[in-house]
């Protein structure tokens, strides 16, 4: 579902998640259906994770420049709050924010991070490990698949590099959403996924 040409990355996006659509109120890009994910999940490679050679986050770059002087994380901050009001190097001055895996609200934006909602490490040793530079890059800066959303600073960190088999957000009501994400950006990039992640998943999708 993606290629390259020499240096050049080439995204081929299906249609049906090229435009981020909010959902309730929160901007991140919609997954697929619970049924559609469903059948991705069916479809990923279950395999052993490797950390050979050994994952270091200097191997993902982030943030990107997405527009003007606004990197990725100040362009999920202004896609995920409300009233939210920059400066004139596109840092978040003001505004409102609900951290989905949470609920919990704040007006600060240091009190948020930008979760990978599959982490960085987790892509690594599911097959990123094989990706080029480029390739790397594109997946830590995604604002196309549900990949990029503001939390919950410490909740964010709590979560670390863990996997649905061992952490999913604390607010059940947005679980679904979180399998049927996970299940979306690995059936793009053509990441595997271990059993137990798979079992914790196929628990998780019964239900959506």
């Amino acid at each position: 579902m993606w290629s390259f040409s020499g240096a050049i990355l080439v995204l081929l996006v299906p249609a049906v998640l090229a435009a981020p659509v909010p959902l309730s109120g929160r901007a991140l890009p919609t997954p697929v259906s619970g049924a559609t994910a469903r059948t991705y999940l069916s479809e990923l490679t279950v395999a052993v994770e490797s950390n050979t050679p050994a994952y270091s986050r200097d191997l993902f770059k982030t943030w990107d420049i997405i527009s003007g002087t606004c990197d990725t994380r100040e362009t999920v901050l202004k896609r995920d709050g409300t009233s939210v009001v920059t400066d004139s190097a596109c840092k978040a001055t003001s505004g409102n924010w609900v951290s989905p895996y949470d609920g919990i609200a704040t007006t600060l934006a240091s009190d948020l991070d930008i979760d990978h909602v599959v982490p960085l490490k987790e892509a690594w040793v599911s097959g990123a490990r094989d990706w080029t530079a480029a390739q790397r890059e594109s997946f830590a800066n995604d604002l196309t698949r549900p990949q990029l959303v503001a939390v919950t600073d410490n909740l964010n960190q709590s979560k670390g590099d863990k996997d649905p088999a061992e952490w999913v957000p604390p607010l059940t009501s947005y679980r679904c959403t979180y399998a049927r994400a996970w299940v979306t950006v690995k059936h793009f990039y053509d990441l595997t996924i271990d059993s137990a992640e798979k079992t914790a998943l196929t628990s998780l999708l019964a239900s959506c």
